[in-house]
């Protein structure tokens, strides 16, 4: 993995947290409108994660196909980046 190991370890424990945190507040019958809050929020923070893991990458693995790789292999960081981005838009 190219990103930040140590950065995204820690973005992730705190993801984890913020969920642990939701089954709290699931298993106390909290109200739904801060459970859903608290939701948004946990999502919000890993499409951030994945945009830096996928940031990370385009700069190096997509970078160094497309200047010094065969067109294979241009084809195909080219082709997971198009299945990437059909995913994140649906």
């Amino acid at each position: 993995m190219q990103a930040d190991k140590a950065k995204t370890l820690r973005l992730l424990k705190t993801a984890r947290g913020q969920i642990d945190g939701i089954m709290r507040m699931v298993e106390e019958d909290r109200y739904c409108i801060d459970i859903s809050t608290q939701l948004m929020a946990t999502q919000s923070m890993l499409a951030r994660i994945n945009a830096d893991v996928l940031k990370a990458h385009i700069d190096h693995c997509v970078r160094t196909a497309v200047e010094s790789g065969t067109e294979a292999e241009k084809e195909s960081k080219l082709a997971e980046v198009e299945h990437v981005i059909d995913k994140l838009a649906r």
